[in-house]
This record gives C-alpha cells, structure tokens and sequence, in this order.
C-alpha cells in the first residue's frame, strides 16, 4: 500500500471465488456489484474525457450489473483487467503534455479533464474501500 489508499490490484488480490457475490447482512452490494460498478463508471468518465461523440448513460441502471454474482470467474478477471486498462489510459491522457488539464472539455458543460481525473481518484478511493470492507465482513467467522 502507498500512501492513504491501498491500491486497485491490492483489492483485488487473491479475491477468494466464493465471496465475489457474496452480501453480508445489511450490506447494500456484493464485491461483484462494486468492482463491476468501478469498472464501469471508471469507463464512462474515460470516455466522457476523450470522446466528442460520448453518450451519457442512464443512472443508476447503466453502472451497476444485473446480477450480485459474476457468471463464472472469466467475468470477474476480465473485469479486472479492463478496468486496470482503462485507468492506464485515463493516466495516459492526464499525463499528456499536450493536454490543458484545466481546460473545458468541449463537448461538456463546464468540466476539465483535471476534475475527471479527481473524479476517478475520488469514485474509485470510495468503492475500494467499500470492496476491502465487505471482503473482511464476509470473512470474519460467524458468531
């Protein structure tokens, strides 16, 4: 871990396959729901950032999955990988020495690239911490 905040692969590491749609008692998502919501939502603000033909999705339905468990483990390691792809490329594009960070995105309404990257950092640090959480509550021994 650096810093504050542990890190995506830190999250995700050796996620055991029996807790991936798992739901503790009063929990609101199982660690499939976040990390495919994280996935997600990283995307949409990636393509939101680079695109001029970006489309808006619809919310809340479009960043969350239709079910609380992957369909088998190639979903959950597929999601894995794209969202480590698409945040490589969000880190690409801020760290592009062509690119204004705070200038408007124009196919916007106000927004920079610099308060998307924020966005990712802020969105992703949320629901890393949630995945982490309901990871330990689904493994800490029944009382």
């Amino acid at each position: 871990m650096k810093g504050a905040h542990l890190s995506f692969d830190e999250a995700v590491a050796s996620f055991p396959v029996e807790l991936r749609g798992g739901k503790p008692q009063g929990a609101p998502h199982t660690p499939w729901q976040l990390l495919e919501h994280l996935r997600i939502a990283q995307w949409d603000i990636l393509d939101f950032s680079r695109n001029p033909q970006y489309r808006e999705m619809k919310w809340p339905d479009d960043y969350w999955p239709e079910t609380e468990a992957p369909p088998d483990a190639a979903a959950w390691d597929h999601s894995v990988r794209q969202f480590r792809q698409d945040l490589k490329a969000m880190e690409d594009l801020i760290a592009d020495p062509r690119v204004d960070l705070t200038a408007r995105i124009p196919h916007g309404t106000g927004q920079t690239l610099l308060r998307e990257a924020l966005l990712v950092a802020d969105h992703n640090s949320y629901h890393l911490g949630q995945l982490v959480f309901v990871r330990k509550m689904l493994e800490a021994p029944a009382p």
